[in-house]
């Protein structure tokens, strides 16, 4: 049964709606936050180089500003809505998924004639006449502290049916950014001074006619409603290992995706994986099946104890057999990543995202060695291991100081064990609080027994 509240209880509710939407704006507003990357962005810049006779020519550059996070295979897609009635008459080192409509254009036929164009990056080998500077990577961008030369990704598009001056130019609108799938919400193009370029020998700077901005932001959230990686712990003082926890990523029950996983036993294990890499644009991961069903476990063994360091060995393991995973990275938060000794296979580069305080680094494969993460099977993983100095003042190896504050895998924050199921040291945690307590109570017996002997 229903109550209605009377009305005149309705205004004392007023203040405690207010502060939900307050909180519900405050929670979207949120969500594409990064506090270990918190200008991470992907800037996508037009600049118009030159007017044509009923529109103009531009440059289009993606900038991925992002420290850790990047693109991979198969690449981005950048989609936006044109403002009046544009086309694009032609396009270098680009082209649009779509051709469209063109049927009222007689004689030469634009590129593309849709209103909302789709537009990817060329592969590999195009023939050097469809090329401009840094295209042509299969929409692939790594990300800035990886690799800053191949962060850029840039396109060339004659636009006709528009504007041909700064005053009767329309911007375009309503942005999407694939890479490949969703994640990324991108806000409205913004008109900002002409970029600059310096010839070769930068004796004389030329600048474009016009030049506007967007800016897209990454959300996990949007990118996917589970998480993509878990993390494991174990130490060389306890035998207990901690596993990911159960259903990090999804449960081996899930009634929606009832092939979602592939016992690695399996004697039909080449023919599932083939039929499933068939499937064109399949994104899914196609996992082991485990009690966590990640594509991604990573690690943490915290593995000797010398007298002023001390070592951990890091491995990364790859479950999904539809993914070889290329420029890989994996960001780590701890608190001694001020004190790092030396790094074993792996590249590393600290990141400051909160200033002066050194606790996190990104770490990534060495080129050509292990910069490729292979998919499930015998040589699915990758490994390294950190030494670190002791800080004696504030090292220690109780209540779980040794283990990762945080770890992140391409970006996605993985999945990490509760607190309480870290591996304690033998002579703490909670089993010496319960002999404590036993010892004391036995203390307090024996003594009134022996009060009452005497009594």
């Amino acid at each position: 049964m229903i109550m209605a509240l009377p009305i005149s209880r309705l205004p004392s509710l007023f203040p405690l709606l207010a502060i939900f939407l307050a909180f519900s704006t405050f929670l979207s507003s949120t969500e594409a936050y990064d506090p270990l990357d918190p200008n991470g962005n992907i800037t996508i810049k037009w600049d118009i180089m030159s007017w044509t006779a009923d529109g103009y020519v531009a440059v289009v550059t993606l900038y991925n500003f992002q420290q850790y996070r990047h693109i991979q295979t198969p690449g981005w897609s950048l989609q936006w809505k044109w403002a009046k009635k544009e086309v694009i008459w032609a396009m270098l080192g680009g082209q649009t998924t779509e051709q469209g409509d063109c049927s009222r254009y007689k004689g030469n036929i634009p590129h593309c004639c849709k209103r909302d164009p789709t537009v990817v990056d060329l592969l590999p080998g195009t023939p050097y006449n469809q090329q401009i500077a840094n295209c042509c990577k299969g929409g692939v961008l790594n990300s800035w502290v990886q690799d800053p030369a191949t962060a850029v990704s840039s396109f060339q598009v004659s636009v006709g049916a528009a504007g041909t001056s700064n005053k009767t130019v329309r911007l375009p609108k309503n942005f999407t950014l694939k890479a490949p799938g969703p994640g990324y919400t991108c806000g409205p193009a913004k008109i900002v001074k002409p970029s600059k370029f310096n010839s070769l020998d930068k004796r004389r700077v030329t600048q474009a006619l016009m030049t506007w901005n967007v800016t897209c932001t990454y959300s996990q959230f949007l990118a996917q409603k589970t998480p993509t990686c878990c993390v494991s712990l174990s130490s060389f003082y306890n035998d207990t290992i901690v596993s990911c926890p159960k259903c990090s990523c999804g449960c081996q029950s899930n009634l929606n995706a009832p092939q979602s996983c592939v016992e690695p036993n399996s004697p039909h294990l080449a023919s599932v994986v083939t039929s499933a890499s068939s499937s064109k644009n399949n994104l899914t991961p196609l996992v082991q099946c485990t009690g966590h069903m990640c594509p991604i476990r990573v690690h943490w063994h915290v593995k000797i104890n010398y007298k002023e360091y001390w070592r951990v060995k890091i491995t990364i393991t790859n479950f999904n057999y539809m993914m070889n995973y290329t420029n890989w990275n994996l960001v780590v938060q701890h608190p001694n990543f001020d004190n790092l000794t030396q790094i074993f296979s792996f590249n590393y580069q600290s990141i400051n995202p909160y200033g002066t305080i050194n606790d996190t680094a990104i770490l990534w494969g060495v080129k050509f060695y292990n910069d490729l993460l292979m998919q499930a099977g015998p040589l699915g993983n990758v490994q390294t291991e950190l030494l670190f100095r002791k800080d004696q003042s504030t090292f220690t190896f109780d209540k779980g100081w040794a283990f990762p504050r945080r770890i992140y895998f391409n970006g996605d924050n993985c999945v990490m064990p509760p607190p309480e199921a870290y591996p304690y040291l033998p002579n703490t945690g909670s089993k010496q609080g319960v002999s404590v307590f036993t010892m004391l109570l036995l203390t307090s017996l024996t003594l009134l027994s022996f009060h009452h002997s005497f009594a």
